[in-house]
């Protein structure tokens, strides 16, 4: 079947305009222009557009879905499988919300306790979430399923108290990290206090530290441009190479 523009943004319900954009740069050309100057798109285009709206769901970048979609190697039944496992997991998030809510409904209804774990149950989960789809695949590889699980598992524990610590303790981090970066000596008294917070921090989701291990993960923080760009947002411009400098020295000693 062979759609316009219009018949195309209602079956999809996306605007004309959209489609027109996504032709402009490349993300979903037409499949032809005929005589009388419309757009014609056909089932191929019909599936690509499917696939970006799915990524678009996911809050994926266009310039980033246009490079999966267009890459030689882009499997569309093993994206969908993606997309599915996706959105199972954000279903699963979302069940865990409404059931802290009505959890809390009822406590509040029936004058019922609620413990800090079940209060912060959703929040966590979806915490664990957003660190799955952004850097799943690289912890794992880095540090195996059985480590990442047990890590995801030690957070869902977290009482009330160790969570608002853990945030404070990541706070602070931030914090000294923009002095010891004004200060530029990353084996200085006050970068050494920034390594020992990261470590701090991380002891609220590791099970076991290691030096080799500390000094891993900072290197992933200026190998992986997600990572870099983290805490260039907190701490400013340079702010990943400069922490991990400071973790590699600290880890040295």
């Amino acid at each position: 079947m062979i759609y316009t523009v219009q018949k195309l943004a209602e079956l999809a319900g996306v605007s004309k305009r959209t489609l027109r954009y996504y032709d402009q740069i490349d993300l979903l050309r037409p499949a032809e222009i005929n005589a009388s100057g419309y757009r014609i798109y056909t089932e191929k285009e019909v599936d690509l557009l499917q696939q970006i709206l799915f990524y678009r769901e996911l809050d994926v970048d266009l310039d980033t879905i246009k490079s999966i979609i267009h890459s030689p190697g882009f499997d569309r039944k093993k994206a969908l499988e993606e997309h599915r496992d996706s959105l199972l997991k954000e279903q699963e998030r979302i069940r865990m919300l409404l059931g802290n809510i009505e959890k809390s409904i009822h406590a509040m209804e029936r004058k019922i306790q609620m413990t800090d774990n079940e209060k912060f149950t959703g929040f966590k989960e979806k915490k664990i979430a957003e660190n799955e789809a952004m850097y799943g695949e690289e912890i794992r590889e880095a540090y195996g399923e059985q480590t990442v699980e047990a890590t995801n598992q030690k957070f869902r524990g977290l009482s009330e108290e160790q969570y608002k610590k853990m945030q404070e303790v990541e706070r602070c981090l931030v914090e000294k990290l923009n002095r010891a970066m004004q200060q530029g000596d990353p084996a200085g008294q006050e970068a050494m206090r920034v390594a020992e917070l990261h470590r701090e921090w991380l002891a609220f989701t590791w099970l076991d530290y290691s030096k080799e291990a500390h000094a891993g993960l900072a290197e992933m923080y200026v190998q992986d441009d997600r990572f870099t760009a983290y805490y260039e947002d907190k701490a400013g411009k340079g702010a990943a190479h400069f922490l991990r400098d400071c973790i590699e020295h600290y880890t040295k000693i």
